[in-house]
């Protein structure tokens, strides 16, 4: 299928981590141009906790292409990162809300008037299936905030012509288990996870906003409505 990519500049922020860096080989193949923005060693240094930088990367991008048609979120420190034996401590929860929901908050807002004064743009944020589990709340509410704003967001922009999703993988493997066991997401490479976000920012995916889609199998035995 032609995603209908060809020519669209796509900011993809957290480009030079596992999943971005996918994301960007990926519309690279569909022949979009991908601007990788990171906070250092990067085609469009942005750090993204930081209002005036996420104003002035954007800026630059437009100048150098005139046009933006995507925003792709894909940047958080890892779950690895975060201290398990303060899953519920308050600061590490805030700050982990800052570093993920935040982030994607603050990009989409520096985004969306450009989007909607051209009458066409896509955003998509990464968000993990911990949004959807108990026994970490770090994990859990900083999933589940950027999944809420991205909502809000979808909603606030419903009929422009721009839309806004969000993907949520369980667990990233280069070589994914076909087993999915209870009370956990099915797993997924960082390539078909790249493979839906391609989609849901092509202009295929019209039709498509204010939805969170599971990559790899949404958690066994649980519900979301």
């Amino acid at each position: 299928m032609d995603l209908r990519l060809h020519g669209h500049v796509v900011l993809v922020v957290g480009g030079t981590g596992l999943i971005g860096r996918a994301i960007v080989e990926r519309i690279r193949t569909e022949g979009a141009i991908p601007v990788v923005g990171a906070r250092r060693a990067a085609e469009l240094v942005v750090d993204a906790a930081d209002a005036a930088s996420v104003d002035a990367a954007v800026t630059l991008l437009l100048q150098a292409h005139s046009r933006l048609d995507a925003l792709v979120v894909a940047a958080a420190p890892s779950a690895g990162t975060l201290d398990a034996s303060c899953n519920a401590d308050p600061v590490q929860v805030l700050d982990a809300v800052n570093a993920k929901a935040m982030t994607f908050l603050r990009l989409a807002n520096a985004v969306l008037p450009i989007m909607t004064k051209a009458g066409y743009g896509r955003i998509v944020g990464v968000a993990g299936q911990n949004a959807y589990l108990t026994g970490n709340v770090t994990g859990s509410v900083r999933n589940a905030a950027l999944i809420i704003a991205a909502k809000n967001l979808a909603d606030s922009v419903a009929g422009s012509g721009v839309t806004v999703n969000t993907v949520n993988p369980g667990t990233v493997s280069a070589e994914p288990s076909v087993e999915v066991e209870p009370g956990r997401g099915g797993e997924s490479t960082p390539e078909e996870i790249a493979d839906l976000v391609a989609f849901l920012i092509s202009p295929r995916a019209r039709a498509i906003s204010g939805e969170a889609i599971a990559v790899g199998h949404r958690v066994r035995g649980v519900t979301a409505l």
